[in-house]
């Protein structure tokens, strides 16, 4: 099979919802090689500490490549000590400009308990406008059913777990196996 013929791994939908003083990031288990449902239990969604600083990430994209950027992250943050915000832009710039870097498919979603982004491959740090963001093949579904649910009474993880519920229901590739973490600022 040709490179190019590679189906490919899909199947992540990761929200970040900030509401009431808390950010809460989820993310769903499932990984898919072309239709074939390989794992329904991955976990994609991780707290790290780098020099005694909470950092909830949450990836989309080649498990590998994003460990590996989970690690130049907690780098950034131990060089940068409870700066999340200049942690993230230095991550950035070094993932689209050095040679290895660039090559890396995947994107996370960041916080600290105040601060929520989403960093890409492209150099971008995006801070939600509406406290509340997706990515992975099922996020346009989970941003748009959250981004209803914010002006309701429910708290933030109730609103990450209603729009994963209904992405679930939407997106072949999401399935209903959460992992959910809190933080607060």
């Amino acid at each position: 099979m040709a490179e190019t013929d590679f189906p490919g791994w899909h199947g992540t939908t990761i929200i970040g919802v900030r509401k009431g003083g808390k950010v809460v990031i989820a993310g769903d288990g499932q990984v898919s090689l072309g239709q074939t449902v390989i794992k329904g239990t991955a976990k994609k969604v991780r707290r790290i500490k780098p020099g005694g600083m909470d950092v909830v990430a949450g990836f989309a994209g080649s498990t590998a490549d994003a460990f590996t950027l989970l690690e130049r992250l907690e780098t950034k943050l131990e060089a940068t000590p409870g700066q999340l915000a200049r942690a993230a832009v230095e991550l950035a710039k070094d993932w689209r400009m050095d040679k290895y870097l660039k090559n890396l498919e995947a994107m996370l979603i960041v916080s600290d308990g105040s601060d929520l982004f989403v960093i890409t491959g492209a150099g971008d740090v995006l801070e939600p406008e509406h406290d509340i963001t997706a990515i992975g093949s099922g996020g346009n579904y989970a941003l748009a059913a959250g981004r209803a649910l914010m002006g309701s009474d429910k708290d933030a993880e109730t609103i990450a777990r209603e729009a994963m519920a209904i992405a679930a229901d939407i997106c072949v590739y999401t399935n209903g196996n959460l992992t959910v973490e809190t933080i607060s600022g």
